[in-house]
C-alpha cells in the first residue's frame, strides 16, 4: 500500500538506545510526534526534548522547517533548545577553565541554529560572552571559542552590531594590536571588527582611529593565510567606510609602504592557492583604487583653467615642436593661433578647439591624463603615432585624440571604474598589482594596439566605431585570461590580431549553432564523400559547357579567342579558335581534339611553360595566377595545351574539373567554400527534427553484454 503523500519514513536515534524506524505524519503537531517517540523509549516529560537533524549543523526541527524532512532522513532526540541554552550558559560561569571550555565548544557547535540562538540571546548569552571577551583572563583557546561563538550568534542578525559598547570594541582592538597573541584569536578579532566596521559607521570610525594601518600591514606580512585574509577584509572594510578624500590618503600611504608589491609577490604568487575570500577582497581593493579615477572621469575640461590649457599645449608641443624650439617665433598672434588649431586637428581632435572634445563626460579629464601620461612616459611611441597618422593623405589616418577619448571610455567600462563594489565578485586582475599607475600603463598598451588594429583593418574615419568594437573585444578577451603582468598582457593582446578575432567569432558562432559538437562533426565527415561527388559532377558539367579563353601573344596583346570544352562522354577535350563577338561554337564544329587518356598531368602557375617563357612584371604576375596547362603525349614527345583563365573562379572550376578527370583530388579554394556551404545546408536539413534538442558531447555508454543469452529465441525448435 502506498503511504499518504504527507507521510515520510525516517529513523530517530538516541545515545545508548536502539534507533526507531517511524512513519512521520507531517500533518500531526510536532509535540505529538515527540510524545510518541519519547513513549517508545519510556522517556517522561517529552517537552524537555527536541528533534534535530543528525547530519550537518544538527539544526533543531521546528514547525517552520519540518518540511525539509524527506524519506530516509535520520533525526536524533536531544535536549530541548531552551534547556540546552540554559545548561551551556551555566557552564560559562563554571569555576574551572575546562568547564568553560567545554561549554563554549558546544555553544559554537549549536550557534549556527536560529532556534538555539534565540534562546541564548533571550537569556543574555551575548552579555556573558562579552564579559569573557572583555575580561581577557585567558588569551588562548577559551578566548578564541568565545569570539567564535559571539560571531556566530551575531551573524543571525537578531541583535544589531550597533548595540555593542565602545569598551567592548576597544578590547577587541587591543587583541588585534597585541604583538604576542594566540594565532587563533587575532583572525577572529579581525573578523569581528570587520563586521562592526561594515555595519556601524560610528563604531567603524572608532576602529579606524584605534587600528593603525601599519598594524594591518604587519598582519598581512605574517605567513598565515587565515590571518592575511582577515587583515585584508578589515582593510577593505575601513577603505569602504572612509570618505573619498580619506580613502585616497589611505591608499597613497599603503602604496608608499609597498603594499602593492607585497600583494603581488607574496599573496597572488604565493605557493598556497588563493582562497575565494582573499580573491574577493583583492577585487574590492582593486575597485576602490580604480574608483579614485572617478572624479577625473566625471569632470569636463574647463576652458578657462590655465593649468588645463597648459597641459593641452604640452601635448601639442610634445608631438610637433622639437625640444628647445617654440611655435611661430616672430609670427603674429593670429598666425600662431591658426597654426595651433591646425596642429590640434592633426593631433586627432575633432574640433580646432580641443576643449570641446574633452567636455564629454565620461571620460572628461581622465582622457587628458592618459594622453599626457603616454606622451611623457612613451615619448617615442607617442611621436611616431601622431606624426605617422598626421602626415597621411589617403584617408586612412588614425586620429590620436579621438581614439584616446574613446579608448578611455572603453577601459573605464571594462574595468568598471566608478561602479559600486559587488558583494560576491572575485574578478580581480593580477597585473593591476604588478606595477604602479596600472590604468595609465594599460592605456599606453591599448592605444598602440588600436593603431595596430587600425592598420590591419585598413580603416578610414567612417570605420572608427568598427575599430573600437574590435579593440574592445581584443582587450576583453585578453583581460579575461587574467595575465599576471603588463608585459604578458602586451604579448597576448598583440597576438590577438584582427584576423584572429574574426576566426574566434566564426568558431563561437559555429559552437552556438552546435555545428562543432562531436556528433555533428561525425555527421559532416559521413556526408563529405557524397557532397564531393556532387561537386565533381558540377565541375565536369562546367567543362562540358566550355569556356572562351584569350591567347596571350609574345607582345602581350590579348587579341585572339579560342574555345575549349569537354565532350559529353568525358573522353575528349575539344578546342579551336573563334572570332571576336561570335557566340560559343558547338563541340562538333571545333577542329582540334585531345583525348583525356593521353593527358599526363595538370600544371598551374609558374610550372606552366607559357608562364616560364614570359619575363617578370606585374602583367606576368596576373597571368601567373590564372595560368594552367595540361601536358599530353604527342607521338613520342610531350606537348602542352596552355590556358589563361578569364577569372579566378573559372581557374578554380577548370583546374578542379581537370583534376577530377585525372583522378586527382580537387584542392582549390572554391571547392573548399562549396563543400562548406553544402555541408552546412545538408547538416541543417538533417537536424530539422532535432531543433531545440540538446545534442550530447559524447554518445551514451554501451551497456555490457548480458551474463547469458537464454532469452534468445531458438529457431530450430518447431512449434507444435
Amino acid at each position: 500500500m502506498v503511504p499518504p503523500r504527507n507521510v515520510v519514513k525516517i529513523a530517530v536515534q538516541m545515545r545508548d538506545a536502539i534507533p526507531q524506524l517511524i512513519q512521520l505524519d507531517q500533518a500531526k503537531p510536532l509535540a505529538a510526534v515527540l510524545k510518541e517517540v519519547c513513549d517508545a523509549w519510556s522517556l517522561p516529560h517529552s517537552e524537555r526534548y527536541a528533534l534535530q537533524f543528525a547530519d550537518g549543523h544538527r539544526r533543531y526541527i521546528t514547525e517552520n522547517n519540518r518540511t525539509e524532512i524527506k524519506n530516509g532522513s535520520i533525526l536524533c532526540l536531544s535536549t530541548a533548545p531552551d534547556l540546552e541554552a540554559e545548561r551551556l550558559l551555566r557552564g560559562l560561569q563554571s569555576e574551572s577553565c575546562e568547564g568553560r571550555r567545554e561549554a563554549l565548544q558546544h555553544l559554537v557547535l549549536l550557534a549556527p541554529d536560529m532556534t538555539f540562538t534565540r534562546e541564548v540571546i533571550s537569556r543574555d548569552g551575548l552579555q556573558r560572552l562579552g564579559s569573557i571577551i572583555e575580561d581577557g583572563d585567558d588569551l588562548g583557546e577559551v578566548l578564541a571559542l568565545a569570539l567564535r561563538a559571539f560571531l556566530e550568534l551575531m551573524e543571525h542578525g537578531v541583535v544589531s552590531w550597533e548595540t555593542l559598547s565602545i569598551p567592548f570594541v576597544r578590547k577587541v582592538v587591543c587583541y588585534v594590536n597585541m604583538n604576542l597573541m594566540d594565532a587563533s584569536v587575532q583572525p577572529l578579532a579581525l573578523g569581528l571588527l570587520e563586521s562592526v566596521t561594515l555595519s556601524s559607521p560610528a563604531l567603524g570610525q572608532l576602529v579606524k582611529s584605534e587600528v593603525p594601518l601599519d598594524r594591518l600591514l604587519v598582519h598581512l606580512q605574517v605567513m598565515n593565510q587565515q590571518l592575511q585574509t582577515k587583515a585584508m577584509a578589515l582593510l577593505t572594510a575601513l577603505l569602504q567606510g572612509a570618505s573619498a578624500a580619506e580613502r585616497k590618503h589611505m591608499l597613497d600611504y599603503l602604496w608608499q609602504r609597498n603594499l602593492r608589491q607585497f600583494i603581488y609577490k607574496h599573496i597572488i604568487h604565493s605557493a598556497a592557492p588563493l582562497g575565494d575570500e582573499m580573491a574577493h577582497h583583492l577585487y574590492v581593493l582593486q575597485a576602490l583604487t580604480l574608483g579614485l579615477l572617478e572624479p577625473r572621469m566625471r569632470t569636463p575640461l574647463d576652458p578657462y583653467s590655465q593649468e588645463q590649457r597648459e597641459q593641452l599645449q604640452a601635448l601639442r608641443q610634445a608631438a610637433f615642436e622639437p625640444e628647445g624650439e617654440s611655435l611661430g617665433t616672430g609670427l603674429s598672434a593670429d598666425r600662431r593661433r591658426s597654426l595651433c588649431a591646425r596642429e590640434f586637428r592633426k593631433l586627432g581632435f575633432s574640433n580646432s578647439n580641443p576643449a570641446q572634445d574633452l567636455e564629454r563626460v565620461p571620460p572628461g579629464l581622465l582622457a587628458l591624463d592618459n594622453m599626457l601620461y603616454f606622451s611623457r612616459h612613451a615619448p617615442s611611441a607617442y611621436s611616431r603615432f601622431v606624426l605617422e597618422n598626421s602626415s597621411r593623405e589617403d584617408k586612412h589616418e588614425c586620429p590620436f585624440a579621438r581614439s584616446s577619448i574613446q579608448l578611455t571610455v572603453l577601459l573605464c567600462e571594462l574595468l568598471h571604474v566608478g561602479e559600486p563594489c559587488s558583494e560576491t565578485a572575485q574578478d580581480f586582475s593580477p597585473m593591476f598589482f604588478g606595477q604602479d599607475q596600472s590604468f595609465h600603463e594599460l592605456f599606453c598598451v591599448s592605444i598602440q594596439l588600436l593603431n595596430k588594429t587600425w592598420k590591419e583593418m585598413r580603416a578610414t574615419q567612417e570605420d572608427f566605431d568598427k575599430v573600437t568594437q574590435v579593440v574592445r573585444e581584443q582587450l576583453a578577451r585578453t583581460l579575461a585570461l587574467k595575465p599576471s603582468s603588463l608585459e604578458l598582457f602586451r604579448t597576448k593582446v598583440n597576438a590577438l590580431t584582427y584576423g584572429e578575432v574574426l576566426r574566434l567569432r566564426q568558431t563561437e558562432r559555429l559552437h552556438q549553432e552546435g555545428t562543432l559538437a562531436p556528433p555533428i562533426l561525425e555527421l559532416r565527415e559521413k556526408l563529405k564523400p557524397e557532397l564531393m561527388g556532387l561537386i565533381r559532377q558540377q565541375r565536369l558539367l562546367r567543362l562540358c559547357e566550355g569556356t572562351l579563353f584569350r591567347k596571350i601573344s609574345s607582345r602581350r596583346r590579348q587579341d585572339k579567342l579560342w574555345f575549349c570544352c569537354l565532350s559529353p562522354n568525358h573522353k575528349v577535350l575539344q578546342y579551336g579558335d573563334v572570332e571576336e563577338g561570335v557566340g560559343p561554337p558547338t563541340p562538333e564544329s571545333l577542329p582540334e581534339q585531345l583525348p583525356v587518356a593521353n593527358i599526363r598531368a595538370l600544371l598551374t602557375g609558374k610550372d606552366c611553360p607559357h608562364v616560364r617563357e614570359k619575363g617578370s612584371g606585374k602583367q606576368n604576375k596576373d597571368v601567373c595566377e590564372l595560368a594552367f596547362s595540361v601536358s599530353y603525349d604527342h607521338g613520342e614527345e610531350e606537348a602542352y595545351l596552355n590556358f589563361v583563365a578569364p577569372s579566378k573562379r573559372e581557374f578554380h572550376l577548370w583546374t578542379d574539373g581537370l583534376s577530377a578527370l585525372l583522378g586527382s583530388p580537387m584542392g582549390s579554394e572554391q571547392t573548399r567554400l562549396d563543400l562548406e556551404q553544402l555541408l552546412t545546408m545538408e547538416t541543417k536539413l538533417r537536424l530539422l527534427e532535432l531543433e531545440n534538442v540538446p545534442i550530447p558531447e559524447q554518445p551514451p555508454p554501451v551497456p555490457p553484454p548480458p551474463t547469458n543469452f537464454n532469452f534468445c529465441y531458438d529457431c530450430s525448435i518447431a512449434e507444435p
